[in-house]
């Protein structure tokens, strides 16, 4: 059964490790498994007077969400929280309203850091807005890329072994999940 994974990073910045990381997961995913990497970045900030008129961003977002059977968000960290680009999108994609895209996607969390707790923080954070969005969230294995400079070459490939490893277990499990949770 294939299986078609809409993937978020939560940073915008050009050389971003959040967006390489989701690249890495991208290309190390199984092959029954499609990852569309969806742009954030063009979402108006969250503002209920928009809502009676979506922007096309915002459709656009709801579009993704509801052709994927599963979502990757992917974090760094910011003062112990997740970024407010990647809570821009989930508050757009459960707006108007009643109209909660991401409701019963069966979701994996993912982050990384330069530093020693691999966004910790943050994903500890965005998982209690996951289940609020009733977004039915893998439990383990848990990931935190630590480090996240050492990891990947001047192209932005992941060069790691371990890392790969990692997000092949990852993978495993998420699979399972998602087939579980579409049951």
């Amino acid at each position: 059964m294939s299986i078609t994974v809409a993937a978020f990073s939560g940073s915008l910045r050009k050389e971003s490790y959040t967006t390489k990381l989701v690249k890495a997961f991208q290309k190390l995913a199984p092959t029954d498994v499609t990852v569309n990497v969806i742009d954030i970045s063009r979402l108006p900030f969250i503002n209920q007077d928009l809502e009676e008129n979506l922007p096309q961003s915002v459709k656009d977002l709801h579009k993704s969400v509801e052709q994927a059977d599963a979502i990757l968000l992917a974090t760094p960290e910011y003062n112990r929280s997740y970024s407010p680009v990647l809570k821009n999108a989930l508050d757009w994609g459960s707006r108007p309203q009643g109209k909660n895209a991401w409701a019963k996607k069966p979701v994996a969390v993912i982050g990384g850091t330069p530093y020693a707790l691999g966004a910790f923080g943050a994903q500890n954070h965005l998982r209690q807005v996951l289940v609020y969005l009733d977004m039915p969230t893998l439990q383990q294995p848990e990931f935190y890329l630590t480090n996240a400079a050492e990891k990947f070459n001047d192209n932005g490939d992941l060069i790691d072994d371990e890392t790969a490893k990692k997000i092949n277990q990852v993978w495993s499990e998420f699979t399972k999940w998602i087939n579980k949770t579409k049951s």
